[in-house]
């Protein structure tokens, strides 16, 4: 057995070590990216209409819940064809496309800086834009290396079951979906998760530093703006020819982080503020999160229910939504709370949400579908 003959076995058994780890690695890593944005649906939708914005294509908006839906499933579906070995050369294919579209999403948030993450593994692990780029770039390398060697990889199955584990995997995802549609994400990584204290995630990171802001002074002399950091010079102030214009906050060097809550608040119909006085009270109440009212239909009738068990136990209950008037007009005897719609769309993904509170503590956490658990212990 000639030297060259061996050397020629090694580096063929060499190539097939690396096109199965690329294989497996390509594979479970699509699958995992499907799955944990298949968890949250909504949440890939919210970060579509993002890039959507930035390009000024926000006729796409209602859209954006379809193109999240396919693509997760698209993304399991890929990942689970890829392992098993099925049609390698269009599976590698489909891939290569997939992971260009990716890796210019990545590209446009690491150098536009539009945007500030991709959410190419949703929320619940974040990545900054470099890392995601980066990942994006050795994932393109390695389905090269699988569509130019997809007739040396074998199947792991016979087509018949290939295609079984496949169609097992895309009715999967496809229940996955529909499930948290409705009742809300089955790993739910938000800061308003169930056990999450609001309070403390309107906090900054510990590491993190904050806006540093002055106070801003706009004048105008002789037809031109100037601005005084802080306050204003004497002489400015004893010069007639100086013509106040405005004054406000100016952010003179961005922080390096920003709390995992932002913009929440909670304002009553006259205007009043009243975030912090609900947050630090000790006793229970349940705040019901409603985006807007397209789906009263479906929940009414058990919110009538739930009003009726609260009342029983003497648990005080509060409205909040970012449709007030309409809310005005379709309950009379409740407490409204105003709140921003990007807030209640973080907060509450399904269309409406119950959070039972102890101050700012998440007690408990449901969907308007099972309404009938919030109050259980």
């Amino acid at each position: 057995m000639s030297l060259e003959f061996i050397i020629g076995i090694l580096n063929t058994q060499i190539m097939k070590i690396i096109l199965n780890v690329c294989r497996w690695l390509v594979g479970l890593l699509f699958i995992f990216s499907g799955l944990i944005k298949a968890n949250d649906p909504l949440g890939l939708s919210y970060k579509m209409q993002e890039f959507f914005e930035a390009w000024n294509l926000k006729g796409l908006h209602d859209y954006t819940l379809a193109f999240s839906l396919g693509m997760n499933l698209l993304e399991v579906v890929a990942g689970v064809a890829v392992i098993v070995g099925w049609q390698m050369k269009r599976v590698s294919w489909l891939l290569l496309v997939l992971i260009v579209f990716f890796t210019f999403l990545t590209s446009y948030v690491l150098f536009s800086g539009k945007i500030h993450a991709c959410g190419c593994f949703g929320d619940c692990v974040p990545l900054t834009p470099i890392q995601t780029f980066t990942k994006d770039v050795v994932l393109l390398l390695m389905i090269l290396l699988l569509l130019f060697n997809a007739n040396k990889m074998k199947p792991l199955f016979s087509a018949k079951a290939s295609l079984a584990v496949i169609t097992v995997s895309f009715l999967s995802i496809v229940f996955l979906q529909w499930y948290v549609l409705k009742y809300l994400p089955v790993l739910d990584c938000l800061p308003y998760a169930k056990g999450k204290n609001i309070v403390e995630g309107m906090k900054l990171p510990p590491d993190a530093q904050p806006d540093i802001i002055a106070m801003t002074f706009k004048y105008k002399k002789g037809g031109k703006e100037v601005e005084f950091l802080d306050s204003v010079p004497a002489n400015v102030t004893e010069d007639s020819t100086y013509e106040y214009m405005d004054r406000y906050d100016k952010v003179i060097k961005k922080g390096t982080g920003l709390p995992k809550i932002v913009d929440f608040s909670l304002v009553t119909m006259t205007g009043v503020d009243t975030t912090q006085a609900l947050l630090n009270q000790t006793g229970k109440y349940v705040m019901l999160f409603i985006k807007d009212f397209s789906t009263l239909d479906k929940w009414k009738k058990d919110f009538e229910m739930v009003r009726i068990e609260l009342k029983q136990t003497q648990t005080p209950f509060f409205l909040v939504t970012a449709d007030a008037a309409t809310a005005e007009q379709q309950f009379q005897d409740v407490t409204i709370l105003k709140c921003d719609a990007t807030v209640i769309k973080t907060a509450a993904r399904v269309n409406p949400t119950y959070f039972l509170m102890k101050g700012a503590d998440i007690i408990n956490k449901v969907s308007y579908a099972n309404s009938n658990k919030l109050l259980m212990k």
